[in-house]
């Protein structure tokens, strides 16, 4: 709140309760003291609080503005109003009244002679989407200052009280009048004697199966379009969207003859292209034709659902093929969604917006918290219609980038228990591709502790299905890849895979894709993390499986990857003497097998692996350990270190993996092939912090 004026902050301090959903019957009463906290422009929007609380604690203040809109609990404009009126201050201070969605229940306030026209100081009311009648809008048009008046979506059926403030009206937006009762010449007269009116809005966004019912409305939006500029003389803005019979030449002869229009609002009339508008660059309308059109429709009509979705289908048109990013627009489809929370058809096209602005680098463009806020709304999406495929596609599509997943702060959990919900009660085959590509890394960033079995289960489901065709596809790679990240330095998910029963499918998919490597690579690294676990390691303790494994280490068709792996499963497992329950000269060939294979591998200039930490490696470092076991894990971090220097430097450290690697080499026991690449680790790592190069 830097830079806000004193005065300003508890106006300020009440929007912030009100926007983080705060306010309420209790929290309202701090603002009771209107000397201590004074309001001048309170804001209750969406908020649920009772009449009492109301005028306990808002209606002793000097109000200049108020948005109670969407309120709830018992709050009515009724009460609204009469609490107003009941404080003298407040019933010629109160200039702008917003009550938009709420029930009016005017009925009550009828033997009390309260109304609008109580409040006289009142230049500006909306009362959009309420039970507004003729006779309140009498009543309100009697008010000597009125100024601005949104009657939209009410049941009016009379406009002639406007004849009242025709001199004082200068802006009315009257959108989605359903129940207007009177003949096009009446609705026509009532309107071009508002003569101090600027702004109009006669929109409507009635859907194509009622469009014979807004012909009356079409024809007196037609004939204000076809009439001179003495009718209407001040009007500089005009909203007609959603009428649709209204013709090209009256919209040509309207804007030639208004040299200060600003304002055309011209959404699914099927007029936004026409060519009377190519010339006038100052000239902003809503429509179809352009992003510009676009856009501006989508600021327009925050809250008229039909109209936002007409934009946003028009968007995903435009930006399909977007090779810039564009983060203004992006606000505004996050915008959408915010405002339409629980619409399908808002979200089935925003999502689908949200897919065409972010893809590829674009997201990599835009600002960070603008993703932030993206990941959220997709989110929320995906958490509101969970069963709607096409939402979750399109959100899918949009998280699936590695951008977003690897980089961008946001709760990772939720995301990844959204996917694999959707995916235990999904069969897709195109949808589980990206659900299992997404979770593979969520799992990796993510520690999903005390849910390990939920994704196990379901993981494990979709690498048998697969297995038992002998597919190889990128669907069974996503989900071994998502395995192996769920158990890395996870024990307790380690344990969950072999309790459900996952050694004996990977054991029997080791061997039938015995020429994949990229397959065999992902198997043979979960199998690394089983053994990393000393109280896992005797699940491990197979002859069969070890002897499969120590063919694939000595096999030298086989990728230094797939080997490499192989033989830190037998590292782990050959380290500790005391817990080897196998044949003694099974152990003594396998730790002879390990140091003449490891020595044969050529360096890997691709990376192959990383680390979390390098805390599994300590035990094999130690002098007391054979020197297959010491030569292993020494090769493992000179492959690393050697790719990613300045990630890993650090991390030696603090794992105290430094110190063991001295030792190592001052040892005079340990093998010279050891020694020899321990002492290029730490003549890489020394170089490289002597240069200045901070590890990061």
């Amino acid at each position: 709140w830097r830079g806000v004026s004193p005065a300003s902050l508890p106006d300020l301090y009440l929007v912030t309760l009100s926007s983080s959903k705060m306010l309420n019957d209790s929290t309202v009463g701090i603002f009771r003291d209107s000397k201590e906290l004074r309001l001048r422009r309170a804001s209750i929007r969406c908020c649920v609080m009772s009449a009492d609380a109301f005028r306990l604690a808002l209606c002793s203040h000097r109000l200049l503005e108020l948005d109670a809109s969407w309120a709830s609990e018992g709050l009515t404009g009724a009460s609204v109003v009469s609490g107003l009126v009941s404080s003298p201050e407040c019933s010629v201070s109160l200039q702008r009244l917003s009550l938009n969605g709420l029930h009016l229940d005017w009925g009550s306030l009828e033997e009390s002679c309260v109304g609008f026209s109580s409040l006289l100081g009142l230049r500006t009311l909306h009362l959009a989407n309420t039970d507004l009648t003729d006779d309140i809008l009498e009543d309100i048009c009697s008010l000597p200052h009125l100024e601005s008046l949104d009657i939209s979506c009410t049941p009016v059926s009379n406009l002639s009280a406007l004849l009242q403030c025709k001199n004082s009206l200068r802006s009315l937006i009257a959108h989605r009048l359903r129940q207007l009762n009177m003949s096009p010449s009446r609705l026509l007269f009532v309107l071009s004697q508002l003569d101090a009116l600027r702004h109009l809005d006669f929109s409507d966004d009635r859907p194509p199966a009622e469009d014979t019912d807004g012909r009356d409305g079409d024809e007196v939006a037609r004939q204000l379009l076809e009439g001179s500029s003495r009718i209407l003389p001040s009007l500089v803005s005009l909203d007609l969207s959603g009428r649709k019979m209204i013709g090209e030449a009256a919209l040509a002869a309207f804007v030639e003859s208004r040299s200060g229009l600003i304002f055309l609002g011209l959404l699914a009339t099927g007029l936004s292209s026409s060519h009377v508008l190519t010339s006038l660059r100052n000239l902003k309308v809503t429509g179809e034709a352009n992003e510009n059109q676009v856009c501006e429709a989508l600021r327009k009509y925050t809250e008229r659902e039909c109209f936002v979705q007409k934009a946003l289908i028009q968007l995903y048109r435009l930006t399909t093929d977007a090779d810039t990013a564009q983060p203004d627009m992006l606000e505004l489809v996050l915008g959408a969604m915010k405002s339409h929370p629980s619409s399908l058809h808002v979200h089935l096209v925003a999502t689908a917006c949200v897919f065409n602005l972010t893809t590829q680098d674009l997201a990599e463009a835009m600002p960070v918290s603008l993703i932030c806020s993206t990941i959220t709304q997709l989110l929320h999406a995906m958490k509101t219609f969970p069963n709607h495929q096409q939402v979750q596609k399109n959100c899918l599509l949009a998280l699936c980038s590695d951008y977003i997943l690897q980089d961008i702060p946001f709760d990772r959990y939720v995301a990844a228990m959204l996917v694999i919900n959707w995916l235990s009660n999904h069969q897709d085959p195109t949808l589980q591709r990206m659900a299992v590509a997404v979770i593979s890394i969520l799992v990796a960033k993510e520690i999903t502790q005390g849910a390990e079995n939920l994704f196990l289960n379901q993981l494990l489901a979709i690498v048998q299905q697969k297995a038992m065709v002998g597919v190889v596809d990128s669907t069974l790679k996503f989900a071994l890849s998502a395995l192996w990240n769920l158990t890395d330095e996870m024990p307790s998910a380690a344990r969950s895979f072999i309790q459900c029963q996952g050694l004996e499918l990977y054991e029997e998919v080791l061997e039938s894709y015995y020429n994949e490597p990229t397959i065999q690579q992902k198997i043979l690294g979960l199998l690394n993390n089983i053994a990393e676990v000393k109280e896992l390691q005797a699940d491990l303790m197979d002859e069969g499986l070890l002897e499969h494994i120590v063919i694939l280490l000595k096999d030298t068709q086989v990728e230094v990857g797939v080997r490499y792996f192989a033989g830190g499963i037998l590292a782990h497992l050959t380290s500790k003497a005391e817990a080897w329950t196998l044949d003694q000269d099974f152990r003594d060939a396998i730790l002879k097998q390990l140091h003449e294979s490891i020595i044969t591998w050529a360096h890997l200039e691709r990376e192959m692996v990383s680390y979390r930490s390098f805390c599994p490696f300590c035990p094999l470092l130690q002098t007391c350990q054979p020197s297959g076991v010491q030569l292993w894990a020494v090769w493992a971090i000179h492959l690393v270190c050697s790719q990613n220097t300045s990630h890993y430097s650090s991390m030696l450290e603090r794992d105290g993996v430094t110190e063991l690697l001295k030792a190592l080499a001052a040892h005079p026991d340990t093998h010279s092939d050891i020694q020899r690449l321990v002492g290029s680790i730490l003549r890489t790592v020394e170089g490289h912090q002597s240069s200045g190069a901070q590890p990061l």
